[in-house]
C-alpha cells in the first residue's frame, strides 16, 4: 500500500468506480458490458441478453426515516434499480432485496418495508427472487440487485449517441428536488417546536416526485409505438447535468441544451422561486426525478414532438466544442455538474 493518500471527495463517485475497476478486463465471452453504463450486459444467447444492475440505499445518506414511510422506502428502493434496467432499453423481470438492519426496528416495520417493495413487484410485474438479511449497527440499509431482459440488437448503450442527435428527456425535471427541500425544511421546523405540524398542503406533486418515484417503463412502450430506438441512453439520478455529462463522455461527444426547453412544472418552478432557487438550477443539479435521457437521430424528431411525455432539449455537437447550456437571452454558458456528489 503506497504512502500516498487520496480523499474519497477528491474522486467523486464515478472517479472512484473508474479508479478501482479500469484494471479488470473482461475475462468470460458473455461478458458485453461489465462496469460503465446504467447495467451490465451478460450475453444469454446469440439473439438475448440479461442486464443486471444493483444500488444501495443507506439511512442517513439516501434516505432519513423522519420523513420517509418505510413503505414509500421499500417502493422507492425497486423504481432507483428497474430505471437503471428501462435506461438500457430493457425489461425488468426479477430483483433480489437484501437488508442490513439494528435491533432497534421491530418486525412489523420490517413488515412494512416489504408491503412497499410487494406494491412495486405487482404494478411493474416483476419477481421478488431472493435476497439476504443480516444485522448492522449502522441503522438500515437496503441493496436491491435488478435482473432484465432484452433482444441483444435493442439494447442502448450511454455510447451510441452521434454528432447532430437531439437530446431527449423524459417527463419533467427537478420536482424531487423540491419535494426534499421541503421535507428538509419542515424537517428544521419540527425539531425547533414539535407542537407545529407540518406545512405540506398543495405540495402533494413534489413529495410524490421525492418520496414515491416512478421508473418510467411507459417511455420505452411510447419510444416502441414511434418506432424510434434511442442511439443512447441513462436514467437520471444525479440530476441533469451530471447525466449530460456521462453521455458525452461515454460517446465522445460534446453538446449544447436550452434552458427554456427544459421541461420544469410548474409547482416546481414557483416552489424553487418560494425557496429563492433558479428553477432551472432544480432541473439541473437536483436529481433522483428518474426519468430517462437519451438521444435520438434528427430524422425521428416529428415522432418524438408529437409524444407529450418526451421534450427534445438539445442536440449533440462535436468532440472538443464544448457543452454548454444557451440561456434565455442566448448566450451559452458552460455546463456544470453541481448535483448530489458522494463522499462529501
Amino acid at each position: 500500500m503506497s504512502d500516498k493518500r487520496t480523499e474519497l471527495q477528491d474522486l467523486g463517485e464515478f472517479g472512484l468506480i473508474e479508479k478501482l475497476t479500469n484494471r479488470f478486463k473482461t475475462q468470460v465471452p458473455s461478458t458485453l458490458k461489465g462496469v460503465g453504463d446504467d447495467a451490465a450486459v451478460i450475453e444469454i444467447n446469440e439473439e438475448e441478453v440479461m442486464l443486471v444492475s444493483t444500488d444501495s440505499l443507506l439511512e442517513g445518506i439516501h434516505f432519513d426515516l423522519m420523513y420517509m414511510p418505510l413503505k414509500h422506502l421499500g417502493y422507492k428502493a425497486v423504481m432507483v434499480n428497474l430505471s437503471d434496467i428501462y435506461a438500457m432499453n430493457g425489461k425488468a423481470e426479477q430483483i433480489t432485496v437484501s437488508i442490513a438492519v439494528s435491533n432497534r426496528f421491530p418486525v412489523e416495520a420490517l413488515e412494512e418495508l416489504y408491503e412497499g417493495i410487494q406494491k412495486a413487484c405487482e404494478l411493474y410485474q416483476i419477481d421478488l427472487v431472493g435476497g439476504d438479511t443480516t444485522s448492522s449497527r449502522a441503522g438500515l440499509i437496503i441493496q436491491v440487485t435488478a435482473l432484465g431482459r432484452a433482444k441483444k440488437k435493442e439494447v442502448v448503450y450511454r455510447s451510441g449517441a452521434k454528432e447532430n442527435d437531439l437530446l431527449v428527456v423524459s417527463g419533467d425535471l427537478g420536482g424531487a428536488y423540491m419535494g426534499l427541500q421541503l421535507l428538509e425544511r419542515e424537517k428544521e421546523v419540527f425539531k425547533t417546536n414539535p407542537e407545529i405540524q407540518p406545512d405540506l398542503d398543495g405540495y402533494d406533486y413534489l413529495l410524490e416526485r421525492q418520496l414515491k418515484p416512478e421508473a418510467r417503463k411507459d417511455v420505452l412502450a411510447f419510444l416502441k409505438e414511434l418506432e424510434v430506438k434511442p442511439t443512447s441512453m441513462i436514467d437520471i439520478s444525479d440530476g441533469l447535468a451530471s447525466e449530460i455529462m456521462h453521455l458525452c463522455k461515454a460517446s465522445e461527444l460534446n453538446c449544447t441544451v436550452y434552458d427554456e426547453k427544459v421541461p420544469i412544472d410548474g409547482k416546481t418552478a414557483s416552489t424553487a422561486i418560494e425557496f429563492e432557487i433558479d428553477p432551472i438550477t432544480t432541473a439541473l443539479n437536483g436529481g433522483e426525478d428518474y426519468e430517462l435521457l437519451f438521444t435520438v437521430d434528427q430524422s425521428d424528431y416529428e415522432k418524438v414532438a408529437s409524444n407529450p411525455h418526451m421534450t427534445v432539449i438539445g442536440h449533440m455537437t462535436a468532440k472538443g466544442s464544448g457543452i454548454y447550456l444557451c440561456d434565455k437571452a442566448g448566450s451559452l454558458v458552460e455546463l456544470k455538474a453541481q448535483g448530489w456528489k458522494h463522499f462529501e
